[in-house]
């Protein structure tokens, strides 16, 4: 889990690069078609198999990805690495509230200490100008609250699907999303929905190279957290990927992030100590 969270940093850095010549929605779309290629390789070697029947479920939980990776890509672009994955890394959190609301599952006292927590460092993080929150900081907690929808869907979804008709529903949303989006925008004219629309940027030159190394990150550390998740308790391996936070700020640092200041880092305790709080009692 170290060396998966190593890599999603890697995967962050690189995404930074490219933003700063890409719209947001294209970085989403070259991280997923990666992902997509992959999944249908293992296709034509062993077909799925599963019972099936929740298909709106199996859209909404892919939808709900795309959008909360779409959210994080737009941050990593605009705040702080090390803010950008703090704000996904309250996921945990939110998800152990969606199972409580909607599976039914116990929250007890840590689960509620969590979710304070988790909300008293997102505002810490974001220093709200009076009671406003701004465009990032609205983004940061949706690509936590999006995903942990997402995640709360695959707990329902496991009973009736195949695991990689589940990655598919994400991937290839992540996929097509991006295309129509980048399509419809020559004909949109919204600056204030910079984070939906883009227009289509060609790669040049190292911009091809840093495509593909974000890509092979993502895939890294796709696959590590997938074996760190197989080998030992979740609790242990969640409390673990919370390193994700620093590796991102210390990279962060090396392509120009500013060091974060006392109250950014009290906000990074919080939300880690909630994240920890809700891992041990898995």
């Amino acid at each position: 889990m170290l060396f998966a969270s190593l890599m999603f940093a890697c995967m962050g850095v690189f995404a930074k690069l490219l933003s700063r010549d890409m719209p947001s929605l294209e970085v989403v779309f070259f991280r997923n078609v990666f992902g997509v290629a992959l999944v249908a390789a293992t296709l034509l070697k062993r077909p799925m198999r599963h019972e099936g029947g929740k298909p709106f479920l199996l859209f909404f939980r892919g939808l709900m990805g795309f959008l909360a990776l779409l959210a994080f890509f737009y941050n990593i672009a605009h705040i702080p690495l090390g803010d950008a994955m703090t704000y996904s890394k309250t996921s945990p959190i939110f998800t152990a509230f969606f199972a409580w609301l909607f599976l039914k599952e116990r929250m007890g006292l840590p689960g509620w200490a969590a979710l304070a927590l988790g909300f008293a460092g997102i505002v810490l993080i974001a220093k709200p100008t009076g009671l406003v929150l701004d465009k990032t900081a609205w983004l940061g907690i949706f690509s936590g609250v999006g995903a942990a929808l997402a995640y709360t869907a695959v707990r329902e979804l496991k009973r009736y699907y195949d695991t990689r008709a589940i990655v598919l529903s994400f991937m290839g949303i992540g996929t097509l999303g991006p295309l129509l989006l980048m399509a419809a925008s020559p004909y949109v004219d919204a600056p204030e929905l910079d984070m939906l629309f883009g227009r289509f940027v060609m790669p040049q030159g190292m911009g091809w190279l840093y495509v593909v190394v974000m890509g092979l990150f993502a895939t890294l550390a796709q696959v590590y957290m997938t074996k760190a998740y197989g080998t030992t308790k979740a609790g242990i391996v969640g409390a673990v990927s919370y390193s994700n936070i620093l590796f991102s700020i210390l990279l962060g640092l090396l392509i120009g992030d500013p060091f974060p200041d006392p109250l950014t880092w009290t906000g990074i305790g919080l939300v880690v100590a909630a994240g920890i709080l809700v891992a041990r009692a898995k």
